[in-house]
């Protein structure tokens, strides 16, 4: 054969060559953060699920006594019958800000009432709900990093040239309202104490959310 077009076929199957190892490279690149990503959401869920799972305990140990703050348990029983862990990831956040502003109400109100302030089983409920409001705020900024790394790789080249071909969409991201990464304060006795700290040994007993594992 013509060594000019040995050269040339040569050539060519190394471009192809090429070509192929930065098509599968990349394809495993986009799954992999694809996969991150459904981790990372996985162990949200956990956690608004125990959260959901937590808020009627409150409520049932603050009825009895909160008779006229109706309003206050009325928004946390609305915002814990909104949530719906197959909706849309945005409307899941919406339901998530929602709760968390009910909560934080409902703590405020329980401020004025002495006899639940010292209340063990509310100290303990409040301690518990609080530690699951922070984990969410972690979890959801390590998702948020995950779906952020992954719509800027479908968006580059040359993956965005495999988009269509394998399905590749950009994510939602859980977003929440200014303010709310903060977990809600803990009731202060006369001297300042946390609920967490009075909670003492039935917080630490609450189990805590297992984190999905996976690669």
């Amino acid at each position: 054969m013509n060594p000019a077009l040995l050269a040339a076929a040569f050539a060519v199957g190394v471009v192809l060559a090429v070509a192929l190892f930065i098509v599968v490279a990349t394809y495993n690149d986009v799954v992999a953060l694809a996969r991150r990503i459904d981790k990372a959401w996985a162990n949200i869920a956990v956690a608004l699920q125990q959260r959901h799972d937590q808020l009627p305990r409150l409520v049932d140990a603050v009825r009895g006594v909160m008779t006229f703050e109706r309003d206050v348990l009325t928004q946390v029983a609305a915002a814990r019958a909104a949530y719906s862990p197959t909706a849309p990831i945005p409307d899941q956040a919406a339901t998530s800000a929602a709760t968390t502003r009910a909560v934080r109400t409902l703590f405020a109100t329980v401020e004025r009432y002495p006899e639940l302030k010292s209340a063990s089983n509310v100290l303990a409920l409040q301690a518990e709900i609080e530690r699951l409001e922070a984990m969410i705020a972690d979890r959801r900024e390590l998702y948020n990093d995950q779906v952020y790394r992954y719509d800027a790789r479908i968006g580059q080249v040359p993956a965005v040239f495999l988009a269509s071909i394998c399905g590749w969409q950009s994510r939602a991201f859980f977003d929440a309202e200014p303010g709310l990464s903060i977990p809600p304060a803990g009731l202060g006795g006369p001297s300042g104490e946390s609920a967490a700290g009075a909670a003492g040994s039935d917080e630490a007993a609450a189990p805590t959310p297992p984190a999905v594992e996976g690669p």
